[in-house]
Order: structure tokens, then C-alpha cells, then sequence
């Protein structure tokens, strides 16, 4: 287990990286903006059952085989990137589909949750997997607890802290969404925004190092 003065350094980098806007922020806020509060939350937790996930990797070891490998690493962030776009072309095309009933059943309509494309899109961001196997190592000391066991509860404190702040912007974002979904303009213009924004958070996952 990590020591009093370790913990200080961790909670501070965990803090300083749940604020920082990353794609995961981005998302929901996008998210929270064309749907509201409801949507925003649903994605926030997508987000951290997908970080979980990449959580749970780290503590296995798989990640560090992720990190190994170039191509592997360059595949899942292009997939990931593609995925994102592919969300915001839909968010532009798809019209007043608000109360829309699914006739393919809840296999399409869990697939179009904003739950589901949190956790898909957070999945495929491997710097995400990139930034437990970069920052839990420190804090872990196998001679004083078992390693796996370290890493997954300094991750999940990790998840758990971005998905507060993520929960903020939900509230703050789906609110003003709220407040104004009764404008047909403005329901426009939010779907266009959001989508163009997940186009440009693909774009940016897609050329970042």
C-alpha cells in the first residue's frame, strides 16, 4: 500500500487528471448538451464502467501488452476514434427521434444508450489503459500488500474522482440543455454542436500521441 506521503501525490495527480478535459469530459458534456441531465449521468457512468474495465486490465498485467505493442495500440485508438465520429454523424442525421419507438427491440436501443457509448468509447481510449500503467506502478509495493489488489483499488479512487467532476458537468451542462429544449432552433442547433463536437473529439483522439 501506498505511504501518507504517497497518497498525498496520488490523490493530487488523480485529482489533477479527473479535471483536466480529456475525451471522457468532452463526452458527456456533447452527451448533456443534446440530451440533458438524464443522458449526461447515463454517459457518465458509461465512462466509468469502461475506465473500470481498463482498471481491471492494469491489474492483470494486460495493459502493459497493449503498451508493448505499437500496432495494437494504434488500432484501438483509431477504433476508438472512428466510433466517436461515427456517434457524431448520427447525432446530426438522426432527427426528432426523442420518443422514437425501437422496432429491433432492446438490442438496439441498449446499443444506442448513452451508457452503452460512454463504455464503448472509454474502452476503446487506450490512453486511458496507458495512464494506470503509467501512474499506479508508483504508489504499489508488493512486499506490503498484493500488487493486483493495490492497483485496483488505486484505480478505481482514480475512476471514482473523474466520474465527480464528470457528474458536475452533467448537471451543469444538461441543465442549460433544459432550460431551452423547448426551442425547436435551439434543439437543432444542440444536436449539431454535439455531433460536430464527438466529430472533433474523434478527430483529436485520432492524431494525439
Amino acid at each position: 500500500m501506498p505511504t501518507s506521503a504517497e497518497w498525498v501525490v496520488f490523490l493530487g495527480t488523480a485529482a489533477l487528471f479527473a479535471l483536466s478535459p480529456g475525451p471522457g469530459v468532452l463526452y458527456v458534456l456533447a452527451r448533456s448538451l443534446r440530451g440533458g441531465r438524464t443522458e449526461g449521468v447515463r454517459s457518465v457512468f458509461g465512462n466509468a464502467l469502461g475506465a473500470s474495465v481498463h482498471v481491471v486490465a492494469a491489474a492483470l498485467g494486460l495493459s502493459a501488452l497493449l503498451a508493448a505493442s505499437t500496432v495494437a495500440f494504434t488500432v484501438v485508438k483509431i477504433a476508438g476514434a472512428a466510433y466517436l465520429v461515427y456517434l457524431g454523424v448520427q447525432a446530426i442525421v438522426r432527427r426528432g427521434d426523442d420518443g422514437e419507438v425501437d422496432s429491433d427491440g432492446g438490442a438496439k436501443r441498449w446499443a444506442r444508450s448513452p451508457l452503452a457509448q460512454g463504455m464503448i468509447a472509454e474502452l476503446l481510449n487506450p490512453k486511458t489503459a496507458l495512464y494506470f500503467m503509467a501512474l499506479l506502478p508508483h504508489f504499489v509495493h508488493p512486499e506490503t500488500a498484493p500488487a493486483p489488489l493495490v492497483f485496483a483499488l488505486l484505480g478505481f479512487i482514480a475512476v471514482a474522482m473523474a466520474a465527480l467532476v464528470d457528474l458536475a458537468v452533467a448537471v451543469f451542462a444538461g441543465g442549460l440543455s433544459g432550460r431551452l429544449v423547448n426551442n425547436p432552433r435551439w434543439r437543432v442547433r444542440q444536436r449539431v454542436a454535439a455531433g460536430l463536437s464527438m466529430i472533433g473529439l474523434g478527430g483529436f483522439v485520432a492524431v494525439a500521441e
